[in-house]
This record gives structure tokens, sequence and C-alpha cells, in this order.
């Protein structure tokens, strides 16, 4: 009966996927690579996802790695924990630049500039959001056609994690509104490298309604595949002309720019859902 709960939740889920990741710089915050000309996401290709971690010794982990992202979430696996806490969220609109890194497309704000996110304590601050079709993580198998990376980073030298990565999955439905402002960009950099800047973009628009998260330890989904992650989900819509527009944007290779799923080996998966709404056993 516990498992079965679980199946109806997660198959009607409002939930997010949060990754908190600790860098072995104290001096430096873990980022994913930004030149595309380094890896791709070709299967079989010399610089594809099998070879990220033989490409650079700094990548290692993606090849070594026993916490790799993203992963499929199987319902049974999950251990709900009502006392991990919510995640507070400050926002407000800054200036920002829509970025073609030629792997994904990307939406980048001052560190700072446009608030954070409070989790345990610690202040994250907000500096770019990206996407991937489709999605890179799966639920009990199943794909979905988007996934949200909202990366966010810690400027307190004294704190172990240093960044923390919100992400949101999509199925194909209403418009996203969110995404909707930035189309008209996104056209004008269809297969070209470079940048737009944009007007006051506020992420308070990027619907996430839901209270309710996944965890577990994760990794970076691009190279350097950082490992030290906690991770969570909620579902939105988003169009196909949406999806189609973002796809046509990057180079070809990189199209569908999902990481194959990795193996989820001893870990942990936790839901954390308030008390009130709390699945019972």
């Amino acid at each position: 009966m516990k498992n079965q709960s679980k199946h109806i939740l997660f198959s009607a889920f409002s939930l997010f996927y949060l990754l908190a990741l600790w860098s072995t710089a104290t001096s430096s915050m873990t980022v994913e690579v930004e030149d595309e000309r380094e890896f791709d996401y070709i299967a079989g290709s010399a610089k594809g996802p099998m070879r990220w971690g033989q490409l650079r010794k700094e990548w290692e982990a993606c090849d070594k790695g026993e916490m790799q992202s993203p992963i499929d979430l199987p319902s049974w696996r999950v251990e709900v924990i009502p006392k991990l806490g919510e995640i507070g969220r400050s926002y407000k609109s800054s200036n920002a630049t829509l970025k073609n890194r030629g792997h994904d497309i990307s939406l980048q704000w001052d560190v700072g500039s446009v608030g954070s996110i409070k989790i345990n304590g610690t202040q994250y601050f907000l500096q770019q959001c990206h996407w991937h079709s489709p999605s890179e993580h799966t639920i009990n198998g199943r794909r979905y056609e988007l996934e949200m990376h909202m990366v966010h980073v810690s400027t307190d030298s004294g704190v172990e994690n240093k960044s923390v990565v919100v992400g949101l999955l999509y199925e194909i439905g209403q418009l996203d509104a969110f995404l909707s402002k930035l189309m008209e960009n996104l056209r004008s950099m269809v297969d070209q490298e470079g940048e737009r800047q944009m007007a006051m973009i506020d992420p308070t628009e990027i619907q996430m309604d839901g209270k309710s998260y996944l965890t577990y330890t994760g990794s970076l989904t691009v190279p350097p595949c950082t490992e030290g992650v906690v991770d969570c989900q909620q579902a939105g819509t988003v169009s196909e002309d949406q999806i189609k527009l973002l796809r046509e944007a990057v180079h070809d290779y990189a199209e569908e720019n999902a990481r194959p799923v990795q193996p989820v080996n001893r870990r942990e998966i936790r839901l954390y859902q308030p008390n009130e709404v709390a699945t019972p056993n």
C-alpha cells in the first residue's frame, strides 16, 4: 500500500529537484564547462557522453564517479521525510543575458542581482538557468519533454556546498509563460553562438508552485560532472513549438542535449512533503 501511494503521488506530482554541489577548491565556485567545443552529446562520438571522463583529467568524475546524474527516480525507492524542510525562495527582476552556448541555451544574471534561495540557513544566489531536451532525469522510467536547471551559488567562502541547482520537468501542454518572453530573441539565435542582452527578467515567473521536492546525492550533468549533489522535481507544461525552437537554436549535435541516465547504485532518494500532505504509511 505504501508503494502504491507513492506511485499515485509520482503520476500527478508537484515536485522540483534540488542539487547542492560542493567544490574541492574553496576559492572558486563549482561551475559547468562553457566551451561547447570540448564535448558533445552524440552517441559513439569521440567527445560523446561515454568518453567525457577521458577528455580531460579534471573531468574524470564523469567516468569514474559513483554518484553521477541524471538518474531514474523510481517511486519504490523513495523515502518520505517530512522534516527535510521547505526551500526559501526570494527572487526579483534584473537585467539578464540570453546566451547560446552551443550545447544549450542559458539565461544568465550577475550574481546577487536577481535574488536567492535559502537552504539550512545558507543563502545561494541565482546565477543562470538553462534547458535540456528531452529531460535528463526520468520518473519511473518516463522521460519528460524538457528539463530546466536553475544554478545558484554561494558567495560565503566558509560554506562547503558552493552551488545549488533547482531542476524542473515539463510535459507537452500549454505555453510556458516564462519561456515565451525569450522566444523572439531565441529565433534570432538559431544555430548562432552569441548572446542577447535582455530587459528586466523576473525569475519569480518561473512556475514553482509545489513545496514538495525529491533529493538524492548526485552530480553536475555536464563536464566536469562534479559530485556532491542533492536532487528534486516539479512538473510544468511547455508547447511543442517552444521545445522545437530550443532545439533549433543550439548546434545540430545538441538538439537533444540530455546526458544518458546513470546508475543509481546504493543512493537514497528522499521526498520532502509538508506534514499536512505527507503520504500515509
